[in-house]
């Protein structure tokens, strides 16, 4: 086994520059070269790729996703040697970690890692490690230098692995923002709602994301981006072919991509006009008056579901029928509940249960925009007995 002594690391953006740094800082000889063309302060950088790699014992990948990473090889293939290990530390789809492990043979590594740039700085990252065992064994200095090495069987297992690390954290983030949102709607003051979170589940991520939680970004530097994680649930989307709500609650946080994951969590809540027609909606319930509903419906709305074992598609005016004008008897003991809303544009989803009696219904909605109003498009139901 030969121990690599010079490093190329391709890619110098936040996390890249970050590994780059301490590998130099633990004495590597470390060359860096980005798509950029931004100068490193902390390595040696060169202007071409085919430079560094022709004299690296270990090319170290810190790219932003899969095309990124097979355009940039493709660059550099006359240049790698056969002996050279290829360390791939970028996030990408199990299946491009299977084509690339296929295109470089026993000389690859894939490695993503969990952790963002401070534990890369302090050597302190999770790194999920796929490879033949000489290639393996010829990178786990470099490994060990940035953190703890958990062997993975195969390529595609290690990325899938770190995608869905990086799910469990946009779910954290996502679950930070309804708290918050809950707050601000309590009336309660951020440093406290804060002080309190940080007890509890979420607790490390509010305290290492505290000050962007707190209004004060000038004080902490941008770790892991917004756009970076919606990449992430993206691919994991498409190799699962399962639906991720943290994908579309992401994607749809009206901040730029480049912002810090934590800043998804201090979005405010939903435009208050895209209530008004699901508050006009209960009010038709409330009175039995159907004018409520045809405030909140668009004309040519269509209410869908089993009555009575039966499948049922009532249109706008079909439906205002089955009221009566006045509030049903158990009115006072009646109660309903928007749960939820992914607002997406020029479009919303919304989900709300009615507590009726001895029934409870499901209502899910699709609303529009049109005119610089929301109208509800269609409605389905499911009724609990």
């Amino acid at each position: 086994m030969t121990t690599p002594h010079t490093i190329a690391v391709l890619g110098l953006g936040r996390m890249g520059e970050a590994i780059a740094t301490r590998l130099a800082a633990q004495g590597w000889d470390v060359v860096g070269w980005t798509r950029s063309g931004r100068i490193s302060g902390a390595v040696k950088t060169t202007g071409d790729p085919n430079d560094a790699v022709a004299k690296a014992d270990l090319v170290l990948l810190a790219l932003f996703d899969g095309p990124a990473c097979q355009q940039v090889l493709d660059d550099v293939r006359g240049s790698l040697r056969t002996d050279t290990v290829v360390l791939n530390t970028s996030t990408i789809a199990p299946a491009e970690a299977s084509k690339l492990s296929r295109q470089l043979g026993p000389m690859y590594v894939h490695a993503p890692a969990l952790g963002s740039v401070p534990a890369a700085a302090d050597g302190a990252l999770q790194i999920l490690a796929a490879a033949d065992q000489d290639a393996l064994d010829r990178a786990r200095p470099v490994l060990e230098t940035l953190g703890t090495v958990r062997h993975v069987d195969d390529f595609s297992t290690a990325a899938a692995l770190k995608l869905i690390a990086n799910h469990s954290l946009a779910g954290a983030v996502l679950a930070l923002r309804d708290s918050l949102w809950q707050a601000d709607a309590l009336d309660l003051p951020r440093g406290q709602v804060l002080d309190v979170l940080e007890l509890g589940q979420l607790g490390g991520l509010v305290a290492r994301k505290r000050p962007f939680l707190a209004d004060q970004p000038g004080t902490a530097t941008v770790e892991f981006t917004i756009g970076a994680l919606v990449k992430d649930m993206a691919l994991l989307a498409a190799s699962s072919h399962t639906p991720l709500h943290s994908a579309a609650g992401l994607a749809d946080t009206p901040v730029g991509p480049e912002a810090d994951i934590a800043v998804a969590a201090t979005v405010p809540a939903v435009d208050d006009a895209v209530l008004e027609p699901l508050r006009a909606y209960i009010c038709g319930h409330a009175t039995g008056d159907p004018t409520h509903f045809r405030d909140a419906f668009l004309p040519t709305a269509h209410i869908e579901g089993l009555r009575d074992g039966v499948f049922v598609s009532w249109s706008l005016d079909e439906y205002c029928t089955l009221f009566p004008g006045r509030p049903a008897p158990d009115e006072p003991t009646r109660s309903r509940r928007i749960d939820a809303i992914d607002l997406h544009g020029t479009i919303a989803t919304a989900t709300m249960t009615l507590s009726h009696g001895a029934d409870t219904f499901t209502d899910i909605f699709l609303l529009v925009r049109a005119d610089d109003s929301w109208r509800i498009a269609n409605k389905a139901y499911h009724r609990h007995p």
